[in-house]
Parts: structure tokens; sequence; C-alpha cells
């Protein structure tokens, strides 16, 4: 083929503009690392961020909520058990309010709301009720529902309770009802609310009414200017001293005195003014237990032992399982074979067993000790299974063999570039094993293999299983835990999926 670029006409050609050629220009980014570039991936699944905001939430909460509330995991108190939920923010609605939905007879509607006409606490909310034919229905406060409770006071302690009401004008102590008023049933008569004249009546205990249709007052008495041995010295409540007789407010014991108290005012006086443990009033936000705790506190102490536990023994299960599965994946044969069935032996033992055989053999021991230890003796074991299958499939990839066959040594063929690209599935292996380890306590917990409910220390697990037996009368006990548990198994699913995919360096640039 003849060459047609010869004797080309001069008036072809033209200069070329310098502005468009083009050279190297240097990059005026910088370099991505490689969390860095994890954390974009990870940033770019929206299910991982919410998985990841609720777990920030619900540590957040683990760590300072039991340093902001006004009780600790000790607390109890046996009259405020069972305590339904209450915020001073819904206290006028019919939600959150510390109250249920009562449907009741007259008689035993009238015994609560007699409660609130004698000390000014209603047990019945704003003394307001619906009636339907023999049937009162109405909003029974349980924070009000104990009323009056008799009670045995020494004497520095009578003086001290008279002397706070002078000090602060609020009615701690009530008249004494005579042992011969009380009512007759045995079942009734400890009971400090009766303080008006009962009768037995087709074998239950009524009220007795006067000809104007009024409760008739119980009340020990004795004539005005007469002397008393109650030995009382305080303020009086309204109509004392009416009709020339006095109320007594005490009976004398062997002890010291014997008073008849209205509690929730008691349980001011006892936290404001005796204990002064920061205390103000009775206020549960989520509720009591069964024995009288705070849930809220409870909750909260044991979400942070739980979520300290588990991350403790879930790093160190990592480290093992790390270390042991890639020296198994990486030289494989007989090395593999050996730990390997060493590996199969110890899971093969059920760790209930594991649990079981370390409470009798190590009794004295704590049982945070025999749990932990029970968790890391087959713990790693998944863990080191993930990492070893990991290694099995990097381990004869290009990267690698041109790593060997450029001198690298096993260890840092092993750590840089074998164990990164495994990395991905490990940290999501891990991240789920925290609420799985969460889980499994809570499981043994509700079998009663484990207690952890001795002293200031409480978990999750426990209050679920404390709270079991109460689902359908209380079912605030166990509510609130549930749902914990439920957040914390989601979250951490969704957090983990996402840490799946920002740890895997295959997925690089894949989004962009």
């Amino acid at each position: 083929m003849e060459n047609s670029f010869e004797n080309i006409p001069a008036e072809k050609f033209e200069f070329a503009d310098r502005s468009d050629i083009s050279h190297d220009k240097k990059f005026e980014t910088k370099p991505v690392g490689y969390f860095q570039d994890a954390f974009r991936r990870f940033c770019k699944n929206k299910g991982s961020i919410v998985g990841a905001v609720i777990i920030i939430m619900l540590i957040l909460f683990a760590i300072f909520v039991p340093f902001f509330t006004q009780y600790t995991v000790d607390y109890s108190d046996t009259y405020y058990r069972y305590t339904l939920p209450k915020s001073k923010l819904f206290a006028n609605t019919t939600f959150w309010d510390g109250c249920e939905e009562k449907t009741l007879n007259k008689q035993t509607f009238d015994y609560y709301y007699l409660m609130g006409e004698e000390t000014g606490h209603p047990s019945v909310k704003n003394n307001e009720y619906t009636i339907n034919g023999n049937l009162y229905t109405f909003r029974l406060d349980s924070y009000h529902s104990t009323g009056c409770v008799y009670y045995r006071a020494e004497l520095w302690e009578y003086e001290k309770i008279q002397q706070y009401q002078n000090e602060t004008g609020r009615q701690v102590i009530y008249p004494m009802i005579p042992l011969s008023k009380r009512p007759q049933s045995s079942s009734m008569r400890s009971d400090a609310n009766y303080y008006y004249e009962t009768r037995v009546r087709n074998g239950g205990t009524e009220i007795v009414y006067d000809t104007n249709g009024d409760i008739i007052l119980a009340y020990a008495s004795h004539p005005v200017g007469e002397e008393s041995n109650d030995n009382y010295h305080s303020i009086r409540i309204a109509g004392d001293g009416e009709n020339g007789e006095e109320y007594e407010y005490a009976r004398l014991t062997d002890t010291g005195y014997e008073i008849r108290i209205n509690y929730y005012e008691y349980y001011i006086y006892n936290h404001t003014y005796h204990l002064q443990d920061g205390i103000n009033e009775p206020l549960f936000l989520f509720g009591t237990t069964e024995g009288g705790q705070d849930i809220l506190t409870c909750l909260a102490s044991g979400a942070r032992f739980s979520f300290i536990f588990a991350i403790i023994v879930a790093a160190i299960n990592l480290v093992v399982g790390a270390i042991y599965g890639s020296i198994e994946g990486y030289y494989g044969g007989k090395v593999d074979i050996v730990m390997e069935r060493v590996a199969d032996i110890l899971a093969s033992v059920p760790s209930v067993i594991v649990i079981t055989l370390l409470q009798l053999h190590m009794q004295g021991s704590s049982t945070i000790l025999i749990l932990f230890l029970a968790f890391f003796i087959t713990g790693w074991i998944g863990m080191a299974h993930s990492t070893r299958m990991q290694f099995y499939r990097y381990k004869n990839q290009e990267y690698v063999l041109a790593a060997r066959t450029l001198g690298a040594k096993d260890r840092r063929i092993i750590w840089k570039h074998i164990f990164p690209n495994a990395l991905g599935t490990l940290v999501t292996s891990c991240a789920l094993v925290i609420p799985s380890m969460i889980y499994s306590e809570v499981n043994l917990s509700y079998l009663g293999i484990i207690n952890l409910s001795s002293g200031n220390l409480t978990s999750v697990g426990t209050l679920l299983a404390n709270g079991q037996p109460y689902l359908t009368s209380y079912p605030h006990i166990i509510a609130f835990p549930s749902v914990f548990l439920a957040l914390l198994l989601l979250s951490f699913n969704l957090f983990g999926n996402g840490l799946r995919d920002a740890f895997n360096p295959t997925l690089r640039g894949s989004e962009e």
C-alpha cells in the first residue's frame, strides 16, 4: 500500500493550542485508608446506622441512669411492691400515672375511697368513679393504696416523727384504733385502714353506718384535759378535740409505742428527714418489682453489668479464637487435624453442664467468675472455626503467594495479608456474640442455674426470671426488661450486618 501521507500541503497544518495539551497531574485528594473506607461503607447502610444509634442509646442508658436515679440496686420497700410506672408529666392523664383501672363492688370501693377521706391522699384517683349497678369503676392509685399501717417505734423515733410534723406541718401519725374496735376477722385486725366501726355479716366484714349514712369513727380517745399515756405533743387531725374528746395517737408497748402512720407520708419523712439519702418521694418511672425494687435502676445496673461482662468475654474469645483459628487455617495438615479435634472435644460438652460442674467445684467462688469461665472455656471455639474457614479461603490467593515468593515470613502473611480480609466476618461474629451471650445469661438465670440477684448486683436475665410469674397480674415487671432485650438483639443484628459489609475489602469501590 502506497504511503498517502507524502506531499501534504502546508495549508493543511495549523499550530496547536498549548492550553489543550494535557500532562500527568498530581492527585489533589488524600488516599483513603482501610478503616476510613470501612467507615464510609458503614455509613451508607441505613439499617446499620439505626442499629448503632439504638446501641449507643442503650449503652448511655446503662452508664448514666444509675448515677442520676435516686434509688440503688439494693434499695427495696415491701410496702411498694408491684407499684405501677409513674411519670409526673402524665400525672393528669390516664397513661403512665401510676394508676390501674379497677371495677369492684361497693364494699371494696368504700375501703379504698375512705382511705383518702381520712388522710387527704386519695387511693381513688381524683375521687372520680362511675357506678354501673353494684359495681364501681375507678382508677386505683398504687402509690396511695397502702394507706395507713401499724408501726412499732422506739421512743426516740416516735419523738423524732412528732418533731418532723411540727416543723413541716405534714401529718404522719394518725389516731390509734383500740384493739376492741378493730375488725373481728383475723386477716383484717392488722389492717390499719379500718379506722371506722365494722361488723361481721354473712361471713364477711362490712362497714357500720349511723342513721345519717356516715361512718362511725373508731378512734381511741379520752376526755379533754385528762392525762394520756400516748406522750403525743404534735399536730392533730381535723375534728380532734371536738365533743370534749381528744384522740390518742399511740399505744404503749414493752419496747416503745405502736403508732398508726400514713405510709406515704412516713416514706417522705424517713428518706428526707431521717435517712437523708436523696430520695424525696416514692416515684418509680418503670414501677417496682415483686421485692419493691426500682425497675429503672435495676434494669440500668443490670444492663451495665451485662454489657461490660459480655464485651470483656467476647474480646477475650476473639483474641484467643483468632490466634487459634489462624494457626489451624494457615498451616493446615496435621496441625489442623490435631487442633481441630481438641476444639471438637471441648465443644461437645454442653455449657449448662460446664456451669453446673464449676458451681459444684467452686462453691466458694464468685458467680461472675464461674460464669466467665463457663463462657470462656467453649466460647472461643466458634471464633476459631470462623477464623480457620477464612484462612482456608484466602491463604492460596495470588497476593498471598506473591508475598510468600518475595520472602515474607509466616507471621507477616497471617496478620498483614490474610487476617485483614477475614476481619469483616470476625468482627460481625464478635458483634453478634455480645447479645448472644446476654441472651445465654438470661436463659441461665431463668432456669435458676445461676443467681445474680445478690447484694447490689443484678442483671437483665434476673429481672426477667423474677418477673415471669407476674406476667398476667403485673406485666410491667417483665415488660421493660423484655423491650430492652428485644432492642438489644435487633440492633446488634443490624449493626453486625453493617460491620460485615464495611470490613470486607472486596466491596471497596463497588458502590461508587
